[in-house]
């Protein structure tokens, strides 16, 4: 029996050790970390995501399925309850690190069946109530800047810069890894994973701050 911990970082502010850290400082003994690096949390459903698909093959009955949130299983209220209701059924046993909640199919009482499955219908309704006020908050300030001039309107500033973009597609093409091209270029493993999976994008955004 594994204790595995799913970690999903969405924006540069957070990393994957910063999980593991507050993980393991709450108690959890890891056996493995999965993690989802520069994955929309509100667009891309976890079984779609290149760590999540790695999680479902990994999991096993009796396995601990660690995560920060109950919002990290998930892109919106139905792909959390369904993706905890299939680990469940496997056999797997949710923890959370935030308020140490647990999840699991042990009991066969239906009314702690009930409490259970309402309070993490509660909880993934709420994750995703506060995933969509924090996209509302940032759109009207980004409304808001653009209005008023400030180049802010922009975005933020790119860590890489045009020339990084081409050092970073050629070494692709020649079937570098992240983690090497990382170290290559002299960007994080996060920064290199935008840029591949999004390269126009990068060459865009890159453009726009003259960099």
């Amino acid at each position: 029996m594994a204790t595995i911990l799913y970690a999903r970082v969405s924006t540069s502010d957070q990393t994957v050790s910063h999980q593991k850290t507050q993980a393991e400082q709450a108690g959890f003994k890891l056996d493995w970390v999965i993690d989802d690096e520069g994955v929309s949390g509100v667009s891309v459903p976890l079984k779609d995501r290149p760590g999540g698909k790695r999680l479902f093959d990994k999991l096993r009955a009796g396995d601990t399925l660690v995560v920060r949130w109950v919002d990290r299983l998930g892109r919106n209220y139905e792909d959390v309850t369904a993706n905890i209701r299939e680990f469940m059924n496997m056999g797997v046993t949710i923890k959370t690190v935030i308020n140490n909640m647990t999840f699991d199919g042990a009991t066969d009482d239906p009314m702690q069946k009930a409490i259970r499955d309402a309070m993490i219908a509660f909880m993934a309704a709420n994750a995703q109530a506060q995933a969509e006020a924090q996209k509302l908050a940032a759109k009207a300030g980004h409304e808001h800047r653009k209005a008023m001039g400030d180049d802010a309107y922009k975005g933020r500033k790119p860590s890489f810069t045009t020339p990084q973009i081409d050092q970073i597609v050629a070494k692709v093409g020649e079937g570098v890894g992240v983690n090497e091209i990382a170290r290559q270029v002299g960007l994080s493993k996060f920064a290199v994973s935008r840029v591949k999976s999004d390269t126009a994008g990068a060459y865009a955004k890159a453009q726009r701050w003259g960099i």
